[in-house]
């Protein structure tokens, strides 16, 4: 029925095959945003607020979701990930978390960049959901792709 990889032959979708590609160096790095006031920004900067560190949290959730990134997407590979780091920059308008996972694999690392940027930003939403309403999640993006057949950058 179609030639991508991702169908079978009656056109569902399935895990792709990459047996036959070799391993190689793997490394991602994506980024989100929650927008937030200016007080709010600032409570999470201190680090009090009510919920606790926001920062911390965060960023060990991030690396936590990165982990758990083939539980939570169902055609995503298991992947050995070799390293994975969340930072977390609270500015004026909110809080910006970027995040970077590696791996040695035959497929890509980008989803567990994603998630890793995706579940740290919610985690950053939940602790301050509290304090404000109106607290926005994204967009989390794609930064950049690097090993196997072609390295991106956005």
């Amino acid at each position: 029925m179609s030639d991508l990889p991702h169908l079978d032959d009656a056109g569902r979708a399935r895990m792709v095959d990459v047996s036959a590609k070799p391993p190689s160096d793997r490394r991602a790095v994506a980024e989100g945003f929650v927008r937030m006031s200016a007080e709010t920004a600032t409570t999470v900067a201190r680090g009090d607020a009510p919920k606790g560190d926001v920062v911390s949290t965060a960023r060990i959730a991030g690396i936590q979701g990165a982990k758990r990134t083939a539980e939570l997407v169902p055609l995503c590979h298991p992947l050995p990930l070799s390293f994975v780091d969340v930072s977390i920059e609270v500015r004026e308008d909110g809080v910006r978390v970027t995040a970077e996972a590696r791996t040695n694999a035959s497929t890509g690392v980008e989803m567990e960049a994603m998630t890793a940027a995706s579940v740290a930003a919610l985690t950053v939403y939940d602790m301050v959901k509290g304090l404000e309403r109106g607290v926005e999640v994204g967009p989390i993006v794609l930064l950049e792709k690097m090993g196997g057949k072609e390295d991106w950058r956005r």
